[in-house]
């Protein structure tokens, strides 16, 4: 008899143990999912966290020098994190030279790579450009300052931010011309 009440016992607290991981589990799922990039259709995540203050970072422009994401201020500016390893990040280029093309005289691209030296560096960046004669702004994230301020997990990452300095927008993952276009319209006030 008391094997079979220490069983008894043994199986009502695996049960609850089972049924308390499992919807552990699905409220585990579905926040991670959101805080990396996915809602809960599995699409691109587009952040909540609107209109606060972009933190500056430091990169390098195409002539080596320092720049800070502050020294564009006052204009509207997209930033988008990618490295050439990286497959949608490859996919949505020629949607941002599109904008860049359409939008370049009153949006500031800025086009940052993750030059971390192994496999992005410099001049193996500069020579894909050159490849694929992509031309838009590029600024090399040698000391991944910006990947640190971000806190990027993954990329492409592409911030929307206003001529205030204010973040209007983040998208984590690859975007399309429409989006790009939507974000460019909201970040100039053009409704």
């Amino acid at each position: 008899m008391k094997k079979w009440l220490k069983f008894l016992i043994y199986m009502v607290v695996f049960i609850f143990i089972l049924v308390g991981a499992k919807y552990g589990y699905k409220y585990l799922t579905e926040s991670y999912e959101k805080e990396n990039g996915k809602d809960s259709s599995g699409d691109v995540y587009v952040s909540e966290e609107t209109k606060h203050k972009a933190s500056d970072f430091e990169v390098i422009n195409e002539n080596g020098k320092k720049v800070k994401l502050s020294d564009y201020f006052g204009k509207p500016i997209v930033v988008n994190f990618w490295a050439t390893w990286c497959g949608p990040c490859q996919m949505e280029i020629p949607d941002f030279i599109k904008a860049y093309q359409k939008h370049g005289e009153e949006i500031e691209f800025l086009m940052v790579n993750l030059t971390d030296g192994h496999p992005d560096t410099v001049e193996s960046v500069k020579q894909f450009m050159n490849e694929n004669k992509y031309e838009f702004p590029i600024y090399f994230d040698t000391e991944l300052d910006a990947a640190n301020t971000y806190q990027l997990y993954s990329i492409p990452q592409t911030l929307f931010i206003n001529a205030d300095g204010e973040i209007s927008n983040s998208y984590i993952g690859m975007i399309n011309e429409n989006i790009i276009e939507k974000e460019i319209l909201n970040i100039k006030n053009v409704q």
